[in-house]
């Protein structure tokens, strides 16, 4: 395939002249005999802007297919889980670059009443729905993305994080700044169909196991319930009214450590001295919350657009399911206390 280098060389003029003709640069001040030239030499190397190429990707998948989004969350949890909203951001925003249209956004409340073969192209599911109500889009023979869950490898493309990597890299950290009773708070996805909460999740599953490996697990330092700031809060509160505190917690997403944060304020507490706490997500409330969390940066951003691609991909015909697992971050702040710890040893 022809490049920009090519088309310079043979129209004798530099590239960056090549890729401003071929853009349409209005600023750009040239000769009509040169700017001709370069456009000459393009087609006859076939040569096509990313711009063509994009909209020719496009016109594979059907401009302006009609995608359908579900969300495992009513309104109100949307709101307040910044973790899923960006996630449904980055989708539309990639959906309107690559040329799809969002136009079903189906809730836990209308999904099972409404129907989901209206004509879609293709389905983006975000978090976790009951496997009845997959299948019942999968009948339809439209294309199928998972993005944080992956209910089934054989038939549905998924990107997913490697929570299992994610906790043992904070347990790590925690053990390496040397605590040694490490808690942990965080909440399950609310079955609102089934008015319940649904299985544990898989942080708390990686903390049980790695901490009954260290031989460190207590089961009275797990707290669980919602994933809500109030939740974290009442959680953390409980956890000191109980006494006998853990050195350190893991709460498994950020708006739950910053309700936490307010209840061990509230207590009269100071976190890290008195308790550390590590969160997860890296919302930006992370950054400034009364004492800034170290936290796991989770790049929800790049999985909405990764699930954009893969459907794509599924509507241009590819039948292999691919299951993408995204890597996570630690950001180490002032929540964890471990350079705190550091300091004052090295003080010693």
């Amino acid at each position: 395939m022809a490049t920009i280098q090519d088309i310079a060389l043979r129209s004798n003029v530099s590239r960056s002249t090549v890729s401003r003709v071929l853009n349409s640069d209005k600023t750009l001040s040239v000769s009509v005999e040169t700017r001709d030239r370069v456009l000459k030499v393009a087609r006859e190397l076939n040569y096509t802007t990313v711009q063509q190429r994009k909209r020719q990707r496009n016109a594979k998948v059907n401009l302006h297919a009609r995608v359908g989004v579900y969300i495992a969350l009513s309104k109100e949890e949307e709101l307040g889980d910044p973790y899923f909203l960006s996630i449904r951001k980055a989708i539309e925003r990639a959906c309107d670059e690559q040329g799809l249209l969002v136009t079903t956004l189906f809730s836990f409340a209308n999904l099972h009443e409404r129907k989901t073969n209206e004509q879609l192209d293709g389905f983006l599911v975000i978090g976790r729905i009951p496997e009845e109500l997959i299948e019942r889009v999968k009948d339809t023979k439209t294309p199928i993305v998972c993005i944080d869950y992956s209910p089934n490898v054989r038939k549905y493309d998924s990107v997913v994080l490697d929570f299992e990597a994610a906790t043992n890299e904070i347990i790590d950290h925690l053990l390496w700044g040397g605590y040694k009773r490490i808690g942990y708070i965080g909440g399950r996805q609310f079955e609102h169909r089934e008015k319940k909460l649904k299985d544990d999740d898989p942080r708390q599953l990686a903390f049980q196991q790695r901490m009954e490996r260290e031989g460190l697990f207590c089961e009275n330092d797990i707290h669980v319930d919602q994933f809500t700031m109030s939740h974290g809060y009442e959680l953390m509160g409980a956890a000191i009214e109980q006494g006998d505190l853990a050195e350190a917690y893991f709460v498994a997403s950020d708006p739950m450590a910053v309700g936490a944060l307010k209840a061990i304020s509230d207590a009269g507490l100071r976190v890290p001295e008195d308790v550390a706490l590590v969160g997860f997500d890296d919302i930006e409330i992370a950054t400034f919350a009364s004492t800034p969390l170290t936290t796991v940066r989770v790049p929800t951003k790049e999985m909405g657009e990764i699930g954009v691609k893969l459907l794509i991909e599924r509507m241009e015909g590819r039948e292999l399911p691919l299951k993408i697992i995204v890597p996570t971050e630690l950001v180490v702040r002032e929540s964890c206390g471990v350079k705190l710890k550091q300091e004052r040893e090295d003080g010693q």
